[in-house]
């Protein structure tokens, strides 16, 4: 009955990506996934940091719109199809104030939530639930939904699996791929706190909220939400303030910005974004400059753009730092010996442009 629930829950789900996002530092936890996922390149990542285990919606791109052109499930003329597309519905219980009352992305919504599967047992209840619309704090069938709602408008919401919890569900309530009935009501809209004015505290409770959304993003391998929500915790953490925050806070604020930037490189190198993994990395080592997971990953972006001279010695100086890291011993490695092709490939390579000197003389004795 938490607020966190509705997308923010925290039971575990046991899913394949489960072992990346072990809070173990140890980085051999994702050794035993390269059998699995043979093809995933950057599968022996080091795990993220405090990374929690809560169910998360899948990504989607579209956003809502008013214009409804799909059939409803029961009355067409009062469903809403708010995606065009016959997976998200929405129809109107209790008329609300009018649309100039309607949220606006950014707001901080308070909303009665009640969810059903199919066959009408209830899977969450929560009389006032609060998040802020548009950053995906919940599940996306209610982030989208909730900006087509007047105030103290009840509606219904019906949603395929794909807005909600997705083929993994939710355990132990919601099974994989379960569509959800949600009764929502809008309690209330107020513009977030200026974040100026938020204390120290205030503030690291704040992107630490929003960097967790991302880790569970990065545990449903939707990596372009996981870089929106670190983004999110990125501005909180650098955003002015006229307010003086203590040496400890200051401490904990740069130490939430490692970490976001740490697990920001590592979403984008899932997407083979290796330009700006690359500046994410480097923005971790100078806060730090012996960041092992920021040398792991700056190796592994170098290397994967091919400059195998420029990655050894940064994975080497991580290793110096672990040296029972079996991960980047088996990477360092790897990259030596692409390293000492990519060298005699050269050489053959020059020898040819060049001409073979003793062509060109007087031919030699044959055996």
């Amino acid at each position: 009955g938490s607020p966190g629930r509705a997308g923010t829950g925290t039971e575990p789900s046991p899913t394949a990506d489960a072992a990346q996002l072990d809070a173990a530092e140890d980085f051999e936890v994702l050794e035993e996934e390269e059998e699995e996922e043979e093809e995933e390149d950057l599968s022996e990542l080091p795990p993220l940091e405090d990374v929690g285990r809560p169910p998360a919606p899948p990504r989607e791109d579209a956003q809502p719109s008013e214009q409804g052109g799909g059939e409803a499930a029961e009355d067409p003329q009062e469903w809403l199809d708010v995606l065009g597309s016959g997976l998200l519905k929405k129809k109107t219980l209790v008329p609300g104030q009018g649309v100039d009352t309607r949220p606006r992305k950014g707001q901080d919504v308070t909303v009665r939530l009640k969810a059903t599967l199919e066959d009408g047992s209830v899977v969450e209840e929560n009389p006032a639930l609060t998040f802020t619309l548009g950053d995906c704090d919940v599940l996306q069938a209610l982030d989208l939904c909730v900006q087509l709602l007047e105030m103290g408008e009840t509606a219904l919401i019906m949603s395929d699996a794909k807005y909600c919890y997705g083929a993994q569900g939710r355990s132990p309530d919601v099974p994989p791929n379960a569509a959800l009935t949600l009764e929502v009501e809008l309690l209330g809209a107020r513009d977030a706190p200026d974040l100026e004015l938020l204390s120290g505290k205030e503030k690291i409770e704040l992107a630490n909220r929003k960097r967790e959304r991302g880790n569970f993003f990065y545990q449903q391998a939707d990596y372009v939400l996981a870089i929106n929500s670190y983004d999110i915790a990125l501005k909180v953490i650098g955003s002015s303030s006229k307010v003086d925050f203590s040496p400890d806070e200051e401490a904990e604020l740069l130490d939430v910005k490692v970490k976001c930037l740490n697990n920001l490189a590592a979403s984008q190198l899932k997407l083979d974004h290796y330009e700006a993994a690359l500046k994410s990395c480097n923005l971790v080592l100078e806060h730090q400059p012996g960041n092992i997971k920021a040398l792991f990953r700056k190796g592994k972006v170098l290397a994967q753009q091919g400059e195998y001279r420029e990655a050894i010695p940064i994975l080497k100086a991580a290793l110096k730092l672990e040296p029972s890291n079996k991960t980047i011993h088996a990477e360092l490695s790897k990259l030596v010996k692409k390293h000492a092709d990519q060298k005699n490939v050269e050489t053959e390579m020059y020898r040819k442009m060049l001409g073979n000197p003793r062509a060109a003389g007087a031919p030699g004795k044959c055996k």
